[in-house]
């Protein structure tokens, strides 16, 4: 029992690295509690003309189910496009908190009174609740979205399999929409989370690094445990 354990630990040895989530959170909390009332308000005029519509909040809430899922799964089957996926994931997120931190800033988009009442709009005054309607740029529901559809389209092992090409696309697509028909993010956001992840895409994917490898006198050699 202990040697399986030791194999398991060892083999899966690259989580080490989930525990970004516990600073993201931390931060991220605190923020919460201090950007409350004195912020830069964000802003487009286009923003006036985006419709309110509750239905949107499943596919908004989807998108944890759809990060944690893409992280497990690379996790359990590819150590190198897991690296890739988390560093694009973690950077991006972390560039965010550096950003609310040093510009606080929040919107006032949010409709003060609901015209309709249903469970959707029960679900929305839930999320209002726990939600505040700060630290919005770039907006991580945009970028992560972006990123794990990007991780299922360089994957090898998904190459073949275009349903989840499809399926990933649409549901990123609905996730992004959902941002702005909830009246969680501003367009700005929107634009600055897509931007940011076209940055990030030509340092994680557009050239190819090896990660999970090394170099020894001009000859790679696998690092044990990393496929």
């Amino acid at each position: 029992m202990k040697e399986k354990l030791k194999e398991f630990l060892y083999r899966y040895r690259h989580g080490w690295i989930l525990s970004y989530f516990l600073i993201y959170i931390l931060w991220f909390t605190y923020l919460e509690q201090t950007v409350t009332r004195r912020f830069h308000v964000i802003h487009m005029a286009v923003d006036d003309y985006i419709p309110f519509i509750e239905i949107f909040i499943i596919p908004y809430l989807m998108w944890f189910g759809y990060v944690a899922l893409a992280v497990a799964w690379f996790f359990f089957t590819n150590a190198q496009d897991y690296y890739k996926l988390c560093i694009f994931l973690f950077v991006g997120m972390t560039i965010f908190l550096v950003i609310s931190t040093v510009y606080p800033h929040g919107h006032y988009l949010r409709p003060r009174v609901f015209e309709r009442d249903n469970i959707f709009i029960s679900m929305v005054k839930g999320l209002y609740m726990v939600d505040t309607p700060t630290n919005l740029f770039p907006s991580i529901h945009v970028y992560n979205s972006i990123g794990v559809h990007l991780a299922v389209l360089h994957s090898n092992q998904l190459k073949e399999k275009k349903w989840i090409w499809r399926g990933s696309f649409l549901l990123m697509s609905l996730i992004i929409a959902s941002t702005m028909f909830l009246k969680q993010h501003s367009v700005f956001d929107v634009i600055t989370g897509c931007i940011a992840a076209v940055v990030m895409y030509t340092f994680v994917y557009a050239k190819e690094w090896q990660f999970g490898r090394k170099r020894i006198y001009g000859r790679r050699e696998e690092v044990p445990g990393i496929r």
